[in-house]
């Protein structure tokens, strides 16, 4: 095989498809818009969601539940998955994002499931009660950055 033996798969190399010139085309006259119509008029169409005037679907259904604006959502990190640091290390939320306990860049709060058995100082935005119990017990500390 040489280099000029080198073609390109069949179906790789597809020409464009030149609507409008004429019969023998195949895509003429209305160039496969069908006939006359807002479909058929450059920049027609319906926006979605939209059903000819008749009251869409998305308001005649009724609203549910509340969205509270001021929610603050947390990055979780339990208790037990802390054994992965050596005893006397400050825990930051930088070291839990490099170790890759903790992924979205969100506030990080503690919670207790798990089991510590080394002491650590944990620095987080926010500690579940059983958590501080946990880390204290296991003669760490917990604090709220």
């Amino acid at each position: 095989m040489r280099l000029h033996d080198l073609k390109a798969t069949p179906g790789a190399r597809v020409r464009r498809t030149r609507r409008g010139r004429g019969i023998g085309s195949g895509l003429g006259k209305t160039s496969g818009r069908g006939s006359k119509g807002q479909n058929a008029r450059s920049g027609g169409g319906v926006r979605p969601g939209f059903e000819g005037g008749q009251m869409p679907l998305i308001r005649r259904l009724p609203m549910r539940g509340f969205q509270n604006p001021f929610r603050v959502e947390y990055e979780v990190v339990n208790v037990g998955q802390l054994n992965v640091f050596p005893a006397g290390t400050d825990v930051t939320t930088d070291l839990l994002r490099e170790r890759r306990l903790v992924r979205r860049p969100l506030p990080v709060k503690i919670l207790g499931e798990g089991d510590l058995d080394r002491a650590l100082v944990v620095h987080a935005q926010k500690f579940s009660g059983t958590a501080r119990e946990k880390i204290e017990a296991a003669q760490g500390r917990a604090e709220v950055e």
